[in-house]
């Protein structure tokens, strides 16, 4: 059964049950995956999953949602009248409408047409992956994480006021998380992830150069003194940081009581009025792009700090409606909606502001640290709060040395990082969750072993 038809589906189970006003989002997808262990299959899947999310408006305006995945009339008209009579329980406080902006064209990227290679080929890619992998240094003993998949998938929006929505897509992703061991040494660990419209587009060959050199740079560590210090971030930490503060942005958030921001914050000074930053659903290089969210709203690129101030919230329906604004479209689909990001975008804004220059993460001879990868997010991070205690890898550079950092938490405030980002590199790097330059902050803590 095609869109269309589950669709036309729906409106005549409606009308069978007098059920007025509705919505729902659907997901169609055919998912291959493959991982190993030393040249065995460690994991191999394949499945076809179709899930459709009805909601269902009573005569109170109240709304009722279920989840199926059975989209034969039976089951589309069974799922229906049980979002009917759940909507008898429907949140009374908040409402929730359809997206004004359901019916709005939008924008779908043109992208070639990629074939399933199979599960075959996969195992077989991810093998030979593997084993180039672990040729590449004596010291890369396993590599225990690692994954090749594609995925093949459909989405739809569709409600009883006329709006329909629909893309098709493909996606692979290739993981490789490598170990190396040495004698009296604790192991060290790193890895690479790439991703593509389809498995021929994964540079492979990169992705092994990468995991390989970043596990090897690991070896030779210390530990570092408890102190403040010059910090560069990332690409990829920065990216990090902003999306686990993103509920400053989010209106939800806001409404819910859980973020740093106000309804007043629009216009308020976050950071350096030489940093911008956006989202950007729709960007070229964002290999996971979605042309509209859960409500139908179509995706756009969105500015969420300009020169240093808060430019924009991100908004479902019901949050654009409290708010007097229009939705952005980031929604998902619910009685309450959730709102999350999209795709970050971090900019150096044009003009002439008071910044070091003369820090660049590839020439700067003077002590700083090099924060590579943030983690343990979930638990380090008080976003309602805005502080953080964060282990992270990465290296301390003296003298012109780069030496690994052991063991270390970065720790401070999200605010005063934001404030105190000393300067921001001019050449922008693409990541797996969006594109920022490397970003360097003064002042911030770090806890050692040493």
């Amino acid at each position: 059964m095609n869109s269309r038809e589950i669709t036309t589906h729906i409106s005549k189970a409606a009308d069978f049950l007098n059920v007025k006003k509705w919505d729902y989002g659907a997901s169609f997808s055919n998912d291959f995956s493959v991982q190993v262990d030393k040249g065995d299959a460690k994991q191999l899947k394949a499945s076809q999953k179709q899930v459709l999310t009805i909601r269902v408006w009573n005569e109170s305006n109240l709304v009722g949602i279920t989840t199926t995945s059975d989209i034969s009339e039976s089951g589309i008209k069974k799922a229906l009248n049980q979002a009917n009579i759940a909507s008898e329980y429907g949140n009374k406080n908040e409402s929730t409408e359809f997206s004004p902006l359901a019916k709005e064209p939008i924008k779908v990227k043109e992208v070639k047409k990629r074939n399933p290679v199979g599960i075959k080929k996969l195992l077989t890619l991810l093998r030979e992956a593997e084993v180039k992998l672990l040729e590449s240094h004596e010291s890369i003993k396993s590599v225990p994480y690692n994954g090749l998949s594609e995925s093949f998938f459909e989405r739809v929006y569709a409600n009883s006021d006329g709006a329909f929505r629909s893309f098709t897509k493909s996606q692979a992703a290739l993981y490789l998380y490598a170990r190396a061991e040495e004698e009296d040494k604790k192991p060290r660990s790193s890895g690479s992830i790439r991703l593509g419209y389809g498995v021929d587009d994964i540079d492979i060959e990169a992705c092994i150069k990468e995991a390989s050199n970043k596990t090897i740079s690991h070896l030779n560590y210390s530990p570092i003194k408890t102190d403040k210090y010059l910090i560069c971030f990332s690409p990829e930490s920065f990216l990090t940081i902003i999306n686990a503060f993103s509920s400053m942005f989010n209106a939800r958030s806001i409404l819910d009581g859980v973020s740093l921001s106000n309804k007043n914050s629009i216009g308020e000074k976050l950071s350096t009025e030489a940093l911008n930053i956006y989202d950007d659903g729709l960007h070229e290089k964002n290999i996971s792009s979605s042309p509209f969210d859960g409500e139908g709203t179509p995706t756009k690129r969105l500015c969420l700090i300009k020169k240093g101030k808060i430019e924009s919230f991100i908004h479902s329906e019901s949050t654009a409606r409290i708010f007097k604004t229009i939705p952005t479209g980031h929604a998902g689909l619910g009685s309450k909606v959730s709102v999350s990001p999209d795709w970050i975008v971090v900019e150096k804004s044009k003009g002439d502001y008071d910044l070091k220059t003369s820090l660049n993460h590839s020439n700067f001879d003077e002590e700083f640290v090099y924060i590579e990868e943030l983690n343990a997010i979930h638990a380090g991070v008080r976003a309602s709060q805005g502080s953080f205690s964060l282990p992270f890898d990465g290296w301390l550079y003296k003298n012109g040395n780069k030496i690994s950092i052991e063991s270390a938490t970065v720790a401070g405030d999200i605010k005063y990082l934001l404030k105190n980002i000393v300067n921001i590199e001019t050449n922008q790097e693409v990541t797996t969750s969006g594109i920022s330059p490397h970003i360097w902050v003064d002042g911030l803590s770090i806890t050692g072993d040493a």
